[in-house]
């Protein structure tokens, strides 16, 4: 439950493993005694040292080389625990994670425990120090921030896994009329290389320069191309190796039978969990 608290709030494994590290280091130290209640003692170090890295990191974002995505994680079987509910498979997703990072650190961690983990907001006042009201207050305007992104993605893992593979085969052929027909006119793709690949430095916006670039870049003119099936984040996606080794994971939010945005990891320090 910790280390799917601490990666929600960050996007990050690696991050989240330190976070639990530097908490467990506490926990060693404190009069057991003077807990109470465990849980709630251990989420409340968590969140604080998870916010206290969304903060710091704020900085070394401007230096990021292209679109930050989160890393992402294999989840069958779920390092976080049961991903038994619909809810819990959408708050692990790259396209939610992604939409986070438009949140203020405060904001991130009342959505997050709200929604997540459905804790009152008595209980978030108590872990972020602030009154009930004031979370509460934070959450509506959470889910307003990101109200509009939300709209255009559900959680169909049917739907994404057929979208997925029917693009990448229309991108391997080179075949630009039926991309058009597979991705929404005014989808998102963002590609995150972190400078250590290639990769996009821009989003691509609309569907004619999404075609294009895949084409380009997975078409017949690239042979040896491998794509597995894999399950990241609660929900169907590609690892896509080249012929070099290099890696990318290519995953997919989807409405009303076309896809609304991609999202492709290619930064090697990223990809250090996921297989093959």
């Amino acid at each position: 439950m910790l280390l799917g608290l601490a990666y929600r709030l960050l996007g990050s494994l690696h991050d989240a493993e330190d976070v639990l590290q530097e908490a467990y280091l506490r926990w060693v130290d404190v009069d057991r005694e003077s807990v109470a209640e465990p849980r709630r003692y251990l989420s409340r170090v968590v969140t604080r040292l998870a916010l206290d890295r969304l903060r710091a990191r704020q900085a070394a974002r401007e230096t990021y080389v292209g679109p930050w995505l989160p890393e992402p994680v294999p989840t069958d079987p779920s390092p976080f625990g049961p991903l038994d509910t619909v809810e819990l498979r959408e708050s692990l997703s790259t396209a939610l994670l992604h939409l986070l990072e438009r949140l203020t650190p405060p904001e991130r961690a009342v959505y997050v425990l709200h929604t997540a983990f459905d804790l009152p907001y008595a209980e978030i006042g108590d872990i972020l120090d602030r009154s009930a009201a004031d979370c509460r207050q934070l959450h509506h305007r959470a889910v307003a921030r990101l109200a509009d992104e939300r709209r255009r993605f559900t959680a169909d893992p049917a739907e994404q896994r057929r979208l997925l593979d029917a693009f990448l085969a229309a991108a391997r052929e080179g075949d630009l009329a039926r991309l058009t027909e597979l991705v929404a006119a005014d989808a998102t793709a963002w590609s995150d290389g972190g400078g250590r690949v290639r990769a996009a430095r821009n989003p691509l916006h609309g569907v004619d320069r999404i075609a294009r670039f895949f084409a380009g870049v997975y078409g017949p003119r690239r042979p040896g191309v491998r794509a597995t099936p894999v399950e990241l984040n609660g929900a169907p996606a590609l690892l896509v190796t080249w012929p070099t080794g290099s890696r990318y994971t290519l995953a997919a939010t989807t409405a009303d039978g076309r896809i609304t945005g991609l999202y492709l990891v290619g930064n090697p320090d990223k990809l250090t969990r996921v297989p093959g």
